[in-house]
């Protein structure tokens, strides 16, 4: 019996829903609740058994962000998003000097006492090192203006800050302003800046959906496919992730009716915006499970562009990297590979128990996509079809996956790449007990 063909009407409507009807999906907001609502729904009616798990998260709640800048004397607008996992001014404008911050290069400074009391602009969106992290908030600044320096913006991306790193460590108040205001400041000799930010986080619950369509075999091992739910702040998250999700919900409808020896188990995260949240609650959940049970995780993050190539990023042995280049190939794809350790995605938590993963990604430019944390995240950028091809490439893969005797690739990966990953899952996620 073959698998159905993927409808790119199905996708469109449920693209629609979640990203025009619904909207915006904060992490632990209403909209969030009414997007897992939506998705236990779809994914019933596509023939899966559905359960929710709720998990704490830090919910964004701000009403106003305002930041002037002091250019020629003259105190001038420019527009700003506030991190999440980090406070705002309690309402009050705080004033302070500005200084420009190299972060690629100035943290191998050995003083930093010069950020003291300063308004920092920061060129560069992450710190993926704790010790670094940690002398940049003792170094006392007034607050932070983070740049995301992969490309020259116009708009201020929305972006968080680790959890793990702000609850150890405290933060200031953080927004991200656009790459071009920044370039503007430092040519016109910036001398100051005022921000001002009402509301920030407090405590919430957001929730993984797990859709199981259930194996025949005793004590059946277990294939995980992924993608999350959420947005960051001001976006509709067409791309970032409507279309992994949406891929999730038209692949459980190709293959509910099929028979398997394994499980298939298609999580929809939450909170993978704020440093995959979800899918860390859900390992350190269901950790023993994991380790014992898990051979695969696939998981589809920002795949729907129209314009643009496939990029592959995971870890494992070679032979699960080659199914999918076969995959791919017979839809007339080619697919770039990559095997880079990247804590940025809901694949990664999964790789720490030692499950080789895949994440499945659509670039449209060297530095990712340009539309991504930003208010036009719409379906303007999407081609369905290409999200219908992807769905059924992944029913195709994991229906054989599923029914195959023996998987074609084992749980193997290089001693050094799990001791990296643990690492970084410590560093940048806390462990397993944060």
């Amino acid at each position: 019996m073959n698998l159905d063909r993927a409808s790119t009407s199905n996708i469109l409507t449920d693209l629609r829903t979640l990203t025009e009807t619904i909207g915006v999906r904060l992490a632990g907001s209403a909209q969030e609740k009414e997007a897992v609502d939506f998705l236990c729904e779809r994914f019933r009616q596509n023939g899966a058994q559905v359960a929710v798990e709720g998990f704490p998260t830090a919910v964004r709640d701000v009403t106003s962000e305002t930041l002037e800048i002091e250019l020629g004397g003259r105190w001038q607008l420019f527009p700003a998003s506030l991190f999440s996992s980090v406070p705002g001014t309690a309402g009050q404008t705080l004033e302070a000097p500005l200084v420009f911050f190299a972060g690629p290069v100035d943290y191998q400074r050995q003083d930093l006492s010069w950020l003291r009391g300063k308004a920092v602009v920061h060129l560069g969106c992450h710190i993926e090192s704790r010790a670094d992290y940690r002398r940049l908030i003792e170094a006392d600044p007034a607050f932070l203006l983070f740049v995301d320096i992969r490309y020259p913006g116009v708009i201020p991306l929305a972006d968080g800050m680790f959890p793990a790193y702000t609850r150890a460590i405290g933060a200031k108040p953080t927004v991200n302003v656009a790459y071009m205001d920044a370039w503007r400041w430092q040519q016109e000799g910036a001398t100051r800046a005022r921000l001002r930010v009402d509301g920030g986080m407090r405590p919430g619950q957001a929730a993984n959906v797990i859709a199981e369509l259930p194996g025949a075999g005793p004590g059946a091992e277990t294939i995980y496919v992924g993608a999350h739910h959420d947005t960051q702040a001001g976006t509709p998250g067409a791309d970032d992730n409507g279309s992994g999700t949406v891929i999730l919900l038209e692949t459980a409808r190709l293959l509910a009716a099929r028979p398997r020896r394994r499980t298939i188990r298609l999580i929809a995260f939450g909170a993978e915006e704020q440093l995959s949240v979800g899918s860390a609650s859900y390992i350190r959940r269901h950790r023993a499970e994991v380790e014992r049970d898990a051979c695969f995780m696939l998981n589809f993050d920002s795949c729907g562009a129209a314009l643009g190539w496939y990029e592959i990023n995971g870890n494992g042995p070679a032979a699960m990297f080659e199914l999918m280049r076969t995959a791919f190939r017979k839809h007339d794809r080619e697919v770039k590979i990559t095997q880079d350790l990247v804590p940025y995605t809901d694949q990664f938590p999964f790789l720490v128990c030692g499950v080789p993963g895949l994440w499945v990604s659509r670039r449209c430019c060297t530095a990712g996509r340009f539309w991504h944390h930003r208010r036009d995240d719409d379906l303007r950028h999407l081609d369905p079809a290409e999200l219908a091809l992807q769905a059924e490439l992944a029913a195709g893969v994991l229906d054989n996956l599923a029914n195959t005797p023996e998987m074609p690739f084992d749980r193997t990966l290089p001693a050094a790449q799990k001791a990296d990953a643990l690492t970084m899952w410590n560093d940048l996620y806390g462990g397993f007990t944060p």
